[in-house]
């Protein structure tokens, strides 16, 4: 029997300093998080991160709990439902980071009966802190614990038809009858050399931004950057925005190196400085609403837009739970039953 696991990224179990310095010490010791020899990420991450952010996240978490608990697990756990509700075949859920764990996922759906598996990580775009660092640790568990379970994986799904038409309509829907100047994809930003570790063509990304919209590109299959970019022109294009109303834009850097450009903070900033008055804001990289966008967004995104001179400052949800997203995530389970390939732009 086949079944789905959906992966998300996972949250504290709770938002005090415990709970949320375990799980920081999980994501940021990933190899493919932050990617230095291990000496260096044991000085950095132990030695200095967990001894003064756990504090900090911790308060920034209690803004955006909700009393049924942590805004990303809640809602992939609607999804989840929504999902299962489509297809005749188990879906379950599970985190890379936390308590609720791949194992548990892999064991959930074994113990249904499942023979054969497709991993779904929700991300649309690829990256290693995210979609390979996932894929990677089922290849481990399988290999260690369900030796007799045939894995199949989703490739990023930024260029999906059904996936653009619904993030396009999430957003058409908010903008409705709304006056903005401006509207910001904001990505999760990554460092330049995780792009650059992900070039299968070993050199041709020169990080110049040119290489991102040429066609046919091989090393676009793992880019980032690329799959960002592409997923603004598609929405962009079915939306029917004009050029120079919207603009793409990386968040939540991290450390010293150099990360994505342009950076969503001092690009609401500098907006505000030449006058924009009211901006809408996306972020397409995340289908769940979490830290990254009910803290570090809508609220801090939101505080410097209006000391700058801002007036009006629109957050657009994530794709949650909404039926249509969920029939996106249940079309590609249907695809993989049946061997079909899904529709892109």
């Amino acid at each position: 029997m086949k079944g789905i696991l959906l992966i998300n990224l996972g949250s504290p179990d709770s938002p005090e300093p415990k709970d949320v310095k375990k799980y920081l010490g999980e994501f940021l010791m990933d190899e493919r998080v932050i990617d230095v020899p291990l000496w260096a990420r044991n000085l950095l991450v132990k030695g200095i991160i967990l001894n003064t952010r756990p504090k900090a996240s911790a308060k920034a978490y209690k803004k955006i709990w909700w009393d049924e608990g942590s805004p990303l697990i809640v809602l992939s756990e609607r999804l989840q439902e929504k999902v299962q509700e489509k297809l005749d075949i188990p879906v379950a859920l599970a985190m890379r980071y936390g308590s609720m764990t791949i194992k548990k996922g892999l064991q959930e759906l074994v113990d249904k009966g499942c023979t054969e598996i497709k991993t779904i990580p929700l991300y649309p775009q690829f990256a290693m802190a995210t979609t390979e660092t996932i894929d990677v640790k089922v290849d481990e568990l399988a290999a260690a614990h369900f030796p007799q379970l045939k894995i199949t994986r989703t490739p990023a799904f930024y260029k999906r038809q059904d996936y653009i038409n619904v993030l396009s309509k999430s957003i058409a829907e908010q903008l409705d009858g709304l006056d903005y100047e401006h509207i910001l994809f904001s990505y999760h930003g990554v460092p330049e050399r995780h792009i650059r570790k992900s070039d299968i063509t070993n050199g041709n990304c020169k990080m110049d931004g040119k290489c991102c919209f040429k066609k046919g590109s091989p090393q676009h299959e793992f880019c980032y950057r690329h799959q960002c970019e592409i997923t603004t022109v598609n929405v962009a294009k079915k939306l029917g925005l004009k050029n120079g109303t919207y603009s793409t834009t990386f968040q939540s850097r991290l450390g010293f190196d150099p990360w994505l450009q342009p950076y969503t903070d001092r690009t609401i900033e500098r907006m505000g400085k030449e006058g924009i008055k009211k901006m809408a804001i996306v972020t397409p990289a995340f289908v769940s609403d979490c830290l990254e966008t009910l803290e570090e967004i809508a609220m801090e995104g939101e505080e410097i837009f209006h000391e700058i001179g801002g007036e009006q400052f629109t957050v657009i949800p994530c794709l949650n739970d909404r039926e249509d997203f969920a029939q996106v995530i249940a079309n590609m389970a249907k695809e993989w039953t049946v061997d079909e390939k899904p529709a892109t732009v």
